[in-house]
């Protein structure tokens, strides 16, 4: 009986000995997913930076590079992701949900943000230390370097002040709201492109306050940004702009006008 219980332990601690090798900034590059464009064994399956030994992969040219900044609930399916890595740049989305304490910043149910306001701090220094770790990485391309956020990642991708992206996208945020998360940080002359969906319910009025708008707001000094928004139909989510073709069109058209 003792034996099978030291095994049993013994067992648990060696499946658990993986995560305990890394701090919590580190799982969040480690268990990063990986979209790697045409048709390889990569094509199919969401695969992480930990999985697919990144430094190791192979391309015949150096290759542009999104970093994606996920939403208030996690990374999903991944089938935005594949889709637009295969206009021909390889996409990394770190996973902020890898940390071993990481509560969430919103209730999807009730369509409201603003709890554990520190999360914030936690996905600025995600981004960083992601651009940290892409360093040592020698098939990018790091003339063309872009950043899309979502949500909450689109409040970190706003607010970034450093000068080395071709160009950033926000999506389903306004740009609007407490001194904590309201503004543009990027440099003037970097391309922007916002999207977000007429009246969404994370921003209305009886959920938050003062976060209604749109990050055209900001744009005004801004001549190589635009801001769209997206009517929302009855019966799609009314949050969500990366279900519409016209969303994937825009960041499409914007990714490949600012290739150099």
């Amino acid at each position: 009986m003792k034996k099978s219980m030291i095994f049993f332990i013994l067992f648990i601690c060696f499946g658990c000995s993986a995560n305990n090798n890394y701090s919590d900034i580190e799982l969040t590059w480690q268990k990063a997913l990986v979209f790697i464009p045409g048709d390889n064994i990569y094509r199919n399956n969401n695969l992480s930076v930990e999985q697919v030994k990144i430094e190791q992969i192979e391309f015949n040219k150096k290759m542009p590079l999104l970093l994606y900044l996920h939403g208030c609930t996690g990374l999903g399916d991944g089938v935005f992701l594949r889709k637009l890595s295969s206009i021909g740049l390889v996409i990394i989305a770190p996973d902020s949900f890898a940390r071993n304490y990481r509560p969430m910043q919103c209730n999807p149910k009730t369509k409201k943000g603003g709890k554990n306001l520190f999360i914030y701090d936690f996905r600025s220094a995600e981004l960083t230390y992601a651009l940290e770790k892409i360093s040592e990485i020698k098939w990018i391309d790091f003339d063309n370097l872009f950043l899309f956020g979502v949500s909450e990642g689109a409040v970190t991708a706003s607010l970034f002040r450093g000068n080395v992206f071709n160009g950033r996208i926000i999506a389903q945020w306004t740009c609007t709201g407490a001194p904590l998360v309201e503004g543009i940080g990027a440099p003037k002359d970097e391309p922007i492109l916002a999207i977000v969906k007429e009246n969404d319910p994370y921003y209305a009025p009886n959920n938050t306050k003062s976060q209604e708008g749109n990050c055209g707001n900001f744009m005004f000094d801004r001549l190589n940004s635009k801001s769209i928004i997206i009517k929302n139909l009855t019966g799609g989510d009314p949050h969500d702009v990366l279900n519409n073709e016209k969303s994937f069109s825009e960041i499409r058209d914007f990714i490949q006008r600012n290739l150099r």
